[in-house]
């Protein structure tokens, strides 16, 4: 079993990343806002109390938000091949509390992955999403505040993971040349795995993704 953790900014690729992990290796997807809906949408007794957080314009609490992750992971069953977190942990405190739900399972993370886009490419993305789909939320001004935002939180997060994996050693794999189904624009994109193995085993991924012509 290997449960993942994905990171990237806003329009880095998550989703479509995540698909194609699922599609390949067969692992179930925690997306915090798809659960949030769905669980507001079936009426249940987490979504409930979850709506009335955002009803009031408040952040969900860490402990509803984990019991609510908690209970999507345990309908997969005890024999799924792992789960790609998606959105969650976004602070230090939900990392510890999402290693803490893990652990009571006798299960744990076992890599993590960083989508790393560079912030001129985010912003095109970003602002093309936002003519296109109308999103009051893609305007130039609010991507760089959520930008910020996503900086300042995740940097600290990922200095926490790289000291709880006790990374020793590197290596870099070959670059990848994926057609454009992958990419969000139509021309080919370069991406650059770095995988980082730890003394327990477990690997840190970081993927390094830049817009550019390979002749």
């Amino acid at each position: 079993m290997k449960n993942i953790v994905i990171f990237g900014a806003p329009g880095s690729g998550k989703g479509t990343q995540s698909e194609k992990m699922i599609e390949k290796y067969g692992f179930e997807h925690i997306s915090t806002g798809d659960v949030l809906r769905d669980q507001i949408k079936k009426g249940t007794e987490l979504g409930k109390t979850a709506k009335k957080y955002i009803d009031n314009g408040q952040l969900i609490p860490d402990e509803l938000m984990v019991d609510i992750l908690a209970s999507v992971y345990d309908s997969f069953g005890k024999n799924h091949k792992g789960v790609i977190f998606d959105g969650f942990p976004r602070t230090i405190p939900q990392a510890e509390a999402l290693k803490k739900m893990l652990s009571e399972r006798g299960h744990k993370v076992a890599a993590m992955v960083e989508l790393d886009v560079p912030e001129a490419e985010l912003m095109k993305r970003l602002v093309k999403r936002g003519q296109e789909s109308g999103r009051s939320d893609d305007n130039e001004e609010t991507i760089k505040k959520r930008l910020t935002v996503y900086h300042n939180q995740t940097a600290p997060l990922i200095d926490w993971y790289r000291n709880v994996f006790s990374l020793t050693s590197a290596r870099l794999s070959i670059i990848f040349n994926f057609a454009k189904p992958w990419a969000l624009k139509a021309v080919p994109m370069v991406y650059c795995f770095m995988f980082i193995t730890t003394a327990n085993g477990v690997e840190f991924c970081r993927l390094c993704q830049n817009s550019m012509s390979l002749g």
